[in-house]
């Protein structure tokens, strides 16, 4: 009886530590988790640095679109490790009998572990969601590359080059999907510089960082542009920095051009949050 006793009271002590861990052991597959906390999202000129007359612009991207640098809380989100992989879209597309990606038969991008390209937003967010996941956001998006440091790219400060990312015409295509080992974040995302640029779920407008909501931004309500973001295989070193914002019309599909998914911590998994709450 003693011996019992003993052996419950070991097995009581060890409910806590199993507790803590769960998380990371629940962790969907091929998916890492991006914990909740503030951020620095944008540039690092501060909006007494900008010159007054571009807030009044009629070149809207005179004030630059990734300025001015403000405080973002995210809640806690699981994102896609590497970039959505030709195969696996390619099993959406056979199993939902819908259109193929645009280089679905070009040799230089439809290898299995190439990032898909060729796909549009509404298409890449249609096989997110077939996921049971979304795209991520854009805040979502910048938290996983710069972790909780100050840094100009998601490895660091180190100028980018060919053992990092894949950018800069070097290898004239895209790479398979996890290829650069020293340039994941801190939080183990592969790719988010270089490879392919990757949509967000955010409409685009150049100045929305100087209103943009203190918690979960989700972008404009509406526009004609949507955010891409992390640069690509024909992208120069300024082009892949982190905090560097593109954006283009959500239906075209070239081969520069590719996505992840996201998907809450919380049990309503492609639901986005709500800034408001």
């Amino acid at each position: 009886m003693k011996i019992f006793s003993t052996f419950l009271a070991g097995v009581f002590c060890l409910l806590p530590l199993l507790a803590f861990s769960e998380p990371a052991l629940l962790a969907p597959k091929g998916m890492v988790l991006i914990t909740k906390g503030v951020y620095i999202m944008g540039s690092h000129k501060s909006l007494i640095e900008l010159n007054p007359g571009d807030l009044f612009s009629i070149d809207r991207h005179s004030l630059g679109p990734e300025n001015p640098a403000h405080n973002v809380l995210v809640d806690s989100f699981y994102i896609d490790a590497h970039e959505v992989s030709h195969g696996e879209y390619m099993k959406f597309v056979k199993r939902n009998k819908i259109k193929e990606p645009r280089f679905a038969n070009d040799p230089n991008f439809n290898n299995y572990k190439q990032p898909v390209v060729g796909v549009s937003w509404k298409e890449a967010q249609s096989y997110c969601i077939w996921k049971g996941r979304r795209l991520p956001t854009e805040a979502e998006w910048e938290k996983a590359s710069r972790g909780k440091r100050s840094i100009k790219y998601p490895w660091g400060n180190e100028d980018p080059n060919k053992t990092k990312l894949n950018f800069n015409q070097e290898v004239k295509k895209t790479t398979i999907v996890g290829s650069y080992e020293v340039g994941k974040s801190d939080y183990q995302v592969y790719d988010l510089a270089g490879n392919v640029s990757e949509w967000v779920y955010d409409w685009h407008l150049p100045e929305f960082y100087l209103f943009s909501p203190k918690k979960n931004p989700l972008g404009p309500k509406n526009g004609h542009y949507k955010v891409i973001r992390g640069g690509n295989w024909r992208s120069n070193a300024d082009d892949v920095k982190m905090v560097y914002r593109n954006a283009t019309i959500p239906s075209i599909r070239n081969n520069t051009l590719g996505f992840r998914c996201a998907q809450n911590k919380s049990s309503s998994s492609n639901r986005y949050p709500d800034p408001s709450e």
